[in-house]
């Protein structure tokens, strides 16, 4: 009997938990004519837009590629928002575990208001930031009363790294939370047993559990500061970022060819991210 189970066990483990079924095919014909309709049928518009040429300037994707202006901005971009992601992560990080394992008073009104940034535009961020270090902010206040000076930074990249740490701590924080919910308690209690600090345990039990929804929200995070546009738009077109770039090109100078190769890099350059991100999340969920 026990036998029989065993084995009539076995082979439902072996079964495919999904059968692929012609008529359940139907359900996707909805998601598959707007997936074409709105998206790769204007990507492939875009893609074969940036190669066309504008008279001897060549295709958009060289003038892209042949400018320093273009190059410096995707740079700039690329270094902003790894900067803004190290840093959402070091702080959402120990902020997420920390809300996470313990209980106090006022502990959920302390994560609605952390996690509250969320519920704010890419503009209304950009204003705040200008409230707090614009030039008749709080920093130009506080200058002028301690040096006789305005500290304004709120139309240059710091305060754009500041705009998009807004928006980026509070994801770091509600993911973490929800992983350091779902790690297993006993291994940090057998890492103790064995003289583990409260340093060692972190760093061999705490950190490598936490790895894959770290390096996933990261890049998250990373692909959000690379396309975010409203806050650098707030903050001053003047800003070397891309989306802003490709804003100018396309309003101010109606260069479409130069605008969809623009859009086309800085896609591939955050999708190439992501791809890389996604197959060592995989392997290091194998591992784990």
């Amino acid at each position: 009997m026990s036998s029989a189970l065993s084995n009539h066990a076995a082979a439902r483990a072996d079964r495919p938990l999904w059968r692929w079924r012609p008529g359940a095919a139907v359900a996707l014909v909805p998601a598959a004519a707007v997936l074409l309709a709105f998206w790769l049928l204007p990507l492939a518009h875009l893609v074969l837009l940036g190669g066309e040429s504008r008279g001897e300037a060549g295709s958009g994707y060289w003038q892209v590629l042949s400018s320093g202006q273009y190059l410096s901005s995707l740079a700039q971009t690329s270094v902003l928002a790894a900067t803004v992601t190290l840093a959402a992560l070091l702080v959402g990080s120990i902020s997420g575990v920390f809300l996470a394992r313990q209980r106090f008073f006022g502990r959920s009104a302390l994560v609605a208001l952390l996690t509250f940034p969320l519920a704010f535009p890419g503009v209304v961020v950009g204003f705040l930031v200008i409230l707090l270090a614009g030039r008749q902010g709080v920093f130009a206040a506080l200058g002028m009363g301690l040096v006789g000076e305005r500290w304004v930074f709120a139309y240059s990249l710091a305060g754009l790294f500041l705009g998009y740490l807004y928006f980026s701590i509070p994801r770091v924080i509600l993911t973490v939370m929800a992983a350091s919910e779902s790690l297993d308690a006993s291994l940090e209690e057998a890492a103790r047993s064995l003289g583990a600090s409260h340093w060692r345990v972190t760093w061999d039990v705490i950190v490598p559990g936490l790895m894959p929804a770290l390096v996933s929200c990261g890049a998250i995070c990373f692909a959000t500061s690379m396309g975010a546009f409203g806050t650098a738009f707030t903050l001053g077109t003047q800003l070397n970022v891309t989306p802003v770039a490709i804003y100018n090109v396309f309003t101010n100078y109606a260069n479409f060819s130069v605008a969809a190769a623009l859009s086309v890099i800085l896609g591939a350059l955050t999708w190439a991210v992501l791809l890389v991100v996604r197959k060592w999340v995989r392997k290091a969920g194998g591992l784990l």
